[in-house]
This record gives structure tokens, C-alpha cells and sequence, in this order.
């Protein structure tokens, strides 16, 4: 079942807890949580998202903010691991695209590893093992999450959609529990709950109104 803004959010489906102790939405009761989706080969991850998961953090975690993260995989299975994720939180060093493009831009020390520690608990994302098989309510499921006004297309726009679904449902050679559950699009993207539990936000990419968004849970 798909996450939906205004209703109680789903627990985040995690296989581990890398870093910091076990804990889940349903057990950060009267605390706004954020979760930071990130992947360990995202660049933007690195350059964006993770930076100001950690500034959030830092400024409201005595606040009543709890943040947490959750490495996923919708790509690049080989990179995108539970053994570079380790590798990441224990000695800080990155792998793939993402050493590549830190590299370049400067953002790394000792030549692969990040500037920074990320401070809050991290988990892997549950991945399952793809059947192959491809049916209807998979491909409804991603239409509805990717696609605003479906029903308004042709029929031949609407065939060609399915069409691009099926053929990336054919790609993924796992499923990404949390990621699919939210219905994310990218990373990173961030998952906002307020103190009762609630979803009120899933952001893709990097948000100029994250902060602002917090305060606003924080003072209800």
C-alpha cells in the first residue's frame, strides 16, 4: 500500500540498522521526524541531501526532531550495497559516481573519504529479489506515483506509458520496500512526519523550504 500525505505514515521497511540503534516512525512518538533517502552511488546525495539532513540535525535534534536515514538501491544493485553502506559510516569512504564527482569538486579528504559524519541512525532499505513477474497492479502502482492526470492522456500516450513501466519493471532486479512504499522518485529525497505520526511530505532533490517545513511541525 502506498504512503499517503495526511494519513499515518507506514513504518520505514529497513533489513538493518548500520548505525545507532533499532528504532522506527512508530517509535519516535511527539517527535517531528525527518527521514533522508539516499543512495550510497548519488553524487547529489552527498553534495545536498545528506549535508542538510546533518545541519537539521544539528540545530533541532534538542528540539524534538528526530532524523534518520535509510540508504536505498532502485539502481545500480552492484554499488548501491549493505557492504558500501558499512563501508561509508565506519571509515567514511565513498565508492562509484559519487567518489567521482566529490573528487571533482573537491568535497573529499584523503583523496575518497567525505569531509563529515553523519551523526543519525542509518538503515538499509529492505530489497527484494525481483520474480520477473510484471502485473497490472505493479504497473498501476508506479503510474499513480509517477504520472499526475493519467487518465487524461490518449490512448496512445497511455499505451506508451505502460509500455516505459513495463519496461523498467523489467530492469530492476530488486525492490526497494521503503522506496516504493513512499512512492519516491529520486534521491535524495526526504520523508517528513509530524508528532502524531503523520506523513506531510515526500520531497525529491534538494528543498529550500525543508527547515521552514520543520518549524512549522515543530510549533503545532
Amino acid at each position: 500500500m502506498i504512503a499517503k500525505i495526511g494519513s499515518k505514515a507506514p513504518n520505514l521497511a529497513v533489513s538493518r540498522w548500520i548505525q545507532g540503534m533499532p528504532t522506527n516512525i512508530d517509535k519516535e512518538k511527539d517527535n517531528v521526524i525527518l527521514v533522508e533517502v539516499f543512495q550510497v552511488n548519488c553524487p547529489g546525495c552527498f553534495l545536498y541531501g545528506i549535508p542538510q539532513a546533518i545541519d537539521i540535525y544539528n540545530k533541532y535534534r534538542k528540539e524534538g526532531v528526530t532524523v534518520l536515514g535509510v540508504a536505498t538501491a532502485f539502481e545500480d544493485f552492484d554499488k548501491n550495497t549493505v557492504e558500501n553502506l558499512e563501508i561509508l559510516l565506519t571509515k567514511g569512504e565513498v565508492i562509484g559516481e559519487t567518489l567521482k564527482a566529490l573528487g571533482q569538486y573537491g568535497h573529499l579528504v584523503d583523496g575518497k573519504k567525505i569531509p563529515y559524519k553523519i551523526p543519525f541512525p542509518v538503515g538499509m532499505d529492505l530489497l527484494e529479489k525481483g520474480n520477473g513477474t510484471i502485473t497490472q497492479e505493479k504497473i498501476n502502482e508506479v503510474i499513480e506515483a509517477n504520472v499526475s492526470g493519467f487518465d487524461s492522456y490518449s490512448e496512445h500516450q497511455k499505451a506508451e506509458i505502460v509500455e516505459r513501466v513495463k519496461q523498467y519493471l523489467r530492469g530492476k532486479e530488486y525492490s526497494a520496500q521503503t522506496f516504493e512504499q513512499y512512492a519516491l522518485r529520486g534521491t535524495p529525497s526526504t520523508i517528513l512526519v509530524d508528532k502524531k505520526g503523520v506523513l506531510r511530505d515526500v520531497s525529491f532533490g534538494q528543498s529550500s523550504f525543508l527547515e521552514e517545513d520543520i518549524k512549522k511541525l515543530l510549533s503545532e
